[in-house]
């Protein structure tokens, strides 16, 4: 392990992601070295509290309005500190590149914890800046996947999600070539035996009740459509290298074994702990090394019971959209989020019901991959090879219009 603090630099510090990564850092003194952190601005208060905790050099804020209430937060939580005399404030940077300024700065790793495509800039510049990316931003990787993997080096990127961390732990036990499939396991979500009828009367407080994860609101009702594993599916594919026909989803409610890999002599190798997001962070800010008490461990003193259930296509079509989506490549994986960004708004919002989230974002696709003659840039699809940061900052504009429009909110 290295003597020295690891200089980490946190991304949607307030987030789930973010707040668990604070965490981590507590539990471990000595070993980290904060140097920013970066935050939309949504919670001040929270934001003064880890700028106390942590002591960054640098704060970033997306929204220039929570400058003042985050200023007035940390005034009065220092003067309420008795341990804060040696306290500097660090510097502000404001404005929507706040995050890709500090995604940039010297640091030994990057934990990219924003929600949504957002994260993409940040990530590029991360990469760009040499720095090992900790990317739980899985959106950064499906919108942008050719440009990512084009600005990373070999092993520079390292996954967050506990099922690509499990993959990656998991990828150990052999040679790649040696891999018959990645198996990645879903929770199935609260609305894993409903069935169609039932899943048009769900409520959002209903679909934010996840059954073994604390997330957050995107991430947990994209968790309920099954969403987020057909993005993992797609994030499997680029991280790994392994083709979308040797990667398979398999339903596992308890979320305790979290993926496996398949070999080809037959052996299934799975990595299984609690469900807790600190222990695939911790890992993402120290890999390959493991940081001692992140997380409780299996207690094999307890009868335990692990059911493994196949995928129902029928109930849960997300995870087939994503897959042909992540095939199509190009702008089709971003338009496919996009689109299910802007519907899982309307949802919450309760403008459209629960099955319609993947039922829009199925009409956008098909109607990007058709693409209007006269369309405007990015209602076409993009190849892969030709997908530029314009590309797919346009595909993405035109899919939430899109979206907006097909549920009737344009």
């Amino acid at each position: 392990m290295s003597q020295h603090p690891r200089r980490v630099v946190l991304l949607g510090s307030t987030g789930s992601i973010g707040t668990q990564a604070c965490e981590v850092i507590a539990g471990q003194v000595g070993r980290f070295d904060v140097v920013a952190l970066a935050a939309g601005g949504s919670q001040p208060e929270l934001l003064a509290q880890q700028v106390l905790a942590t002591r960054p050099q640098l704060v970033g804020l997306a929204d220039e309005s929570a400058v003042a209430p985050y200023r007035h937060a940390l005034q009065r939580l220092r003067s309420d500190d008795q341990a804060s005399g040696t306290f500097v404030d660090p510097e502000v940077l404001v404005g929507p590149d706040a995050a890709v300024e500090v995604a940039a700065l010297p640091a030994d790793v990057v934990l990219n914890g924003m929600t949504g495509s957002v994260g993409l800039r940040p990530t590029l510049a991360a990469l760009e800046a040499g720095t090992t990316l900790a990317l739980a931003n899985k959106e950064s990787l499906i919108v942008g996947g050719p440009l990512v993997k084009r600005a990373a080096r070999p092993g520079q990127i390292i996954p967050v999600d506990s099922e690509h961390s499990a993959l990656a732990q998991c990828l150990l036990a052999g040679d790649r070539a040696e891999v018959s499939a990645l198996v990645l396991t879903a929770s199935g979500g609260p609305f894993r035996t409903a069935d169609r009828a039932e899943l048009a009367a769900v409520t959002p407080a209903q679909a934010l009740a996840h059954p073994t994860w604390d997330m957050g609101p995107v991430v947990t009702i994209n968790s309920a459509t099954m969403v987020n594993k057909g993005l993992e599916v797609i994030e499997a594919h680029l991280l790994f290298d392994v083709p979308f026909d040797d990667i398979e989803v398999v339903v596992h409610p308890q979320s305790v074994v979290h993926s496996m890999v398949r070999f080809q002599d037959g052996s299934t190798i799975a990595q299984a702990s609690p469900p807790d997001m600190r222990l695939p962070i911790a890992l993402g800010l120290v890999w390959p090394e493991r940081l001692p008490g992140v997380a409780q461990a299996c207690d094999w003193t307890h009868i335990a019971r692990w059911d493994f259930e196949p995928l129902d296509p029928v109930r849960f079509p997300a995870v087939g959209l994503a897959m042909a989506a992540g095939r199509a490549g190009g702008t089709a994986p971003a338009v496919f989020n996009a689109a299910n960004e802007e519907c899982v708004s309307a949802f919450l919002a309760g403008n459209i019901r629960f099955p319609d989230i993947v039922d829009t974002v199925r009409r956008v696709l098909d109607e990007h991959q058709i693409g209007p003659p006269d369309g405007p840039p990015g209602s076409f699809h993009v190849e892969g090879t030709e997908l530029t940061l314009h590309n797919v900052l346009s595909a993405e504009d035109w899919a939430r219009r899109t979206a907006w429009s097909a549920v009737g909110m344009g």
